[in-house]
C-alpha cells in the first residue's frame, strides 16, 4: 500500500512538473530571454515559492526547459541522421534541421542561447543564461561526436577527431545560425549549401566505419 502511494505521488510529482515546464514554455514563447520566474509563476496559476519548490530557482528551471529543448532537438537531428539518403543530403539535412527548430521558435533559441536586455539581477530579471548556455552546446557537440565516432572512420585517431569534428560542428552550426537568424542575409536552404560545402572535403572521403550504421 505504502509503495503503491508513494508511485502515485511521484507520478503526481512529474505530471505537475511538466504542466510547470508548458507554463514556462509559453512565457518563453511571448517574451523570450526576459522571461521571469514572476511571469511563469502567473502563467501556471501558482506562487513563486511553488515554482522554486519544483526547481530550485532560476537555474535548476532553466536547466528543465533546456534539457527539454535539447531532447526534442537532438532526436530530429538522429532522425536526420538516420534517413535513407546519400551522405551529402544526409549532411545537409541536418544542418537544415537544427536551423528550422531555430527560426521556427526564435524566442525559445534567444531564451536559451542570449541573456536577457532586462539584466540578470532581482526577480523581474531574466535568467542567467551565460552560466548554462556553455554546457548546452557541449551536450550538442559530445552526442555528435558519438554520431561520428560509431559511422566514420577516420584513422587510428577516430575518437580524437570525433570529438573534434563534433564540437567544431556545433560550434560552426550555432554561430552561424545566430548570425543568419539576426540579419537574414540569405535563404535558410543557402545557408545549409554553404554550410555543407565547408564540411565536406574530408567528410566526402572519409570511409564508414567497418560494422557501423554508415554514414
Amino acid at each position: 500500500m505504502e509503495t503503491t502511494q508513494r508511485t502515485d505521488q511521484q507520478r503526481s510529482a512529474e505530471q505537475r512538473r511538466r504542466e510547470l515546464l508548458e507554463a514556462a514554455d509559453r512565457v518563453v514563447l511571448r517574451d523570450g530571454p526576459g522571461a521571469s520566474m514572476n511571469a511563469i509563476a502567473a502563467e501556471a496559476g501558482i506562487t513563486k515559492p511553488i515554482l522554486y519548490r519544483h526547481f530550485g530557482d532560476k537555474g535548476g528551471l532553466y536547466a528543465a526547459l533546456a534539457k527539454r529543448h535539447t531532447d526534442a532537438l537532438l532526436d530530429s537531428l538522429r532522425a536526420a541522421l538516420d534517413a535513407p539518403a546519400e551522405r551529402r543530403e544526409r549532411v545537409e539535412a541536418t544542418l537544415d534541421t537544427y536551423l528550422a527548430a531555430i527560426e521556427a521558435r526564435p524566442q525559445v533559441y534567444r531564451f536559451l542561447m542570449h541573456p536577457s536586455e532586462a539584466g540578470t539581477t532581482g526577480d523581474q530579471g531574466g535568467f542567467d543564461v551565460g552560466l548554462h548556455s556553455a554546457p548546452l552546446l557541449r551536450r550538442l557537440g559530445e552526442e555528435l561526436a558519438e554520431v561520428i565516432e560509431e559511422r566514420v572512420d577516420l584513422g587510428p585517431e577516430s575518437g580524437r577527431l570525433a570529438r573534434v569534428w563534433g564540437h567544431g560542428i556545433v560550434g560552426m552550426m550555432h554561430a552561424a545560425g545566430d548570425w543568419w537568424l539576426g540579419e537574414r542575409p540569405c535563404s535558410r536552404a543557402e545557408l545549409v549549401g554553404s554550410l555543407a560545402d565547408l564540411l565536406w572535403g574530408r567528410l566526402a572521403a572519409a570511409g564508414n566505419r567497418m560494422g557501423g550504421p554508415g554514414f
